[in-house]
């Protein structure tokens, strides 16, 4: 059996970058999250827009903001996030797992929060793909006898 050198084992552990942010992605259907955070006064932007003018569904900013007052950050953390792909629904989806992801390498004490609410899990559904011979992923033709 081989073992790994000991400096590739320290560089798997992640920690802050040298300005100090945690980083983490986040993925939902296709939509891709990349955030990061670190110790502020609670500013959160998306895509170099506020939080509250890039989601403006309120059923997207309800489940952003759970995640932050189930482990009582809000406002004690900046968050800077960058979305591609997908739509609204997908990228609010991908922001929720990227900002549990970069919460639990912030604090691992979280660990047992994030993980009672579902927010370190990757929803792996995905749109099924079409097929030849039928009218959508599952709807046939309509069938004609004569």
């Amino acid at each position: 059996m081989t073992t790994l050198p000991t400096d590739i084992v320290s560089t798997t552990a992640r920690g802050p970058d040298a300005r100090g942010w945690w980083w983490a992605t986040g993925r939902r259907k296709t939509a891709v999250a990349r955030l990061r955070i670190k110790s502020g006064k609670g500013d959160f932007t998306i895509n170099d827009r506020p939080f509250e003018s890039f989601f403006v569904e309120e059923r997207d900013r309800k489940a952003i903001g759970a995640v932050l007052d189930k482990t009582g950050t809000r406002g004690k953390i900046d968050i800077k996030a960058s979305t591609t792909g997908g739509g609204f629904t997908g990228q609010a989806g991908a922001v929720i797992l990227a900002l549990g992801r970069a919460l639990l390498a912030f604090d691992a004490n979280l660990e047992p929060i994030l993980r009672e609410g579902g927010y370190l899990t990757r929803d792996a559904r995905k749109v099924e793909r079409k097929k030849y011979g039928q009218a959508g992923a599952r709807r046939r033709f309509q069938f004609s006898k004569r």
